[in-house]
C-alpha cells in the first residue's frame, strides 16, 4: 500500500485522478476493518496483517490524509511543514512496523516519530534533483529565503555557496533528528530495532552529502553504495540503530 501511495503522485496528470487513487485507498481501509476488504492484493494481504497484528487504523488515514495533500506541487512553506508531512507518513509507518513486531512502547514510538522525520527530510533532499529535472522545488522556502537562493537557482543547477547553505540547514535538521532518537536508545526495547535500521541509509546519504560539502547535484549522490548492506549487518549485530 506504502508503494501504491508513494507512486501516485509521479504518475498523475491531473490532480483529481490522483484524489480518486486516494479515496480508493481510503475506502479499502475502511473495507479492511469492516472485515470486507476489496478484491484486490495488496487489500488483501493488508487485512491479513491487520487481523494478525492488530494495527492501528489511525496511521494508514494518516498516511493517506497527508499523501492526498501533497498531491499540490508546492515546496514546503517551512521546515516544520515538511516535518509534519514526515510525520503523518514516515513516522506513521514506524508506528505500524512497531506494531507488526509487537512492541508497544512510549520511548520506542518517540525514537520512531524522530526518525520518521530524518527519513521524510533525507528524502526531500534525496529527491530534489530528479524534482528539478521537472521545473519543480519542494524544499523548504523559509531556509531558501534566509539564504537568498530561489526555486529557479535549483532549477539551473546551481552550487555556489549560499545553495550549499540551504542543504547544508536542512541535512543538519535531519542529523539532529537522528542523534535525539538516539539518545535516549538505551531506553528502547531491543525488539523494536528492526523497525529503524532505515538509519543505515539516513546515515549514509548524510555522510555521503557532507563529503561533497552539501552539493546537493553532485553524482556519487545518486550512486547507490554497494556497502549498505555490510552497516546493516554491522548494525544489527551491534543491536544499534
Amino acid at each position: 500500500m506504502w508503494n501504491w501511495l508513494r507512486q501516485i503522485k509521479d504518475s498523475i496528470t491531473q490532480k483529481t485522478t490522483g484524489l480518486m487513487r486516494m479515496q480508493f485507498w481510503r475506502d479499502a481501509v475502511e473495507d479492511i476493518y469492516s472485515d470486507n476488504p476489496p478484491h484486490q492484493p495488496v487489500a488483501t494481504e493488508l487485512w491479513r496483517a491487520v487481523k494478525r497484528h492488530n494495527l492501528t487504523k489511525m496511521w494508514f488515514m494518516k498516511i493517506i490524509d497527508e499523501r492526498e495533500k501533497n498531491l499540490d506541487d508546492r515546496p514546503y512553506r517551512n521546515i516544520q511543514e515538511l516535518e509534519t508531512y514526515a510525520e503523518n507518513t514516515q513516522s506513521a509507518l514506524l508506528y505500524l512496523t512497531l506494531e507488526t513486531l509487537g512492541v508497544k512502547d512510549i520511548h520506542a514510538d518517540h525514537a520512531a516519530s524522530h526518525i520518521g522525520k530524518a527519513q521524510g527530510i533525507v528524502t526531500c533532499l534525496r529527491a530534489t534533483p530528479y524534482h528539478c529535472t521537472r521545473q519543480k522545488v519542494f524544499l523548504p522556502m523559509d531556509i531558501c529565503m534566509l539564504h537568498g537562493v530561489s526555486q529557479e537557482d535549483f532549477i539551473r543547477g546551481k552550487q555556489e555557496k549560499n545553495v550549499r547553505d540551504v542543504i547544508y540547514d536542512i541535512a543538519s535538521q535531519a542529523h539532529i533528528h537522528l542523534e535525539h532518537a538516539r539518545s535516549f536508545s538505551k531506553k528502547v526495547p531491543v525488539k523494536a530495532y528492526p523497525a529503524f535500521f532505515c538509519t543505515v541509509a539516513l546515515d549514509d546519504y548524510l555522510y555521503n552529502i557532507r563529503k561533497v560539502d552539501f552539493n546537493i547535484f553532485h553524482p556519487s549522490l545518486q550512486k547507490k553504495s554497494t556497502l549498505l548492506p555490510l552497516y546493516l549487518y554491522i548494525r544489527s549485530w551491534k543491536k544499534t540503530y
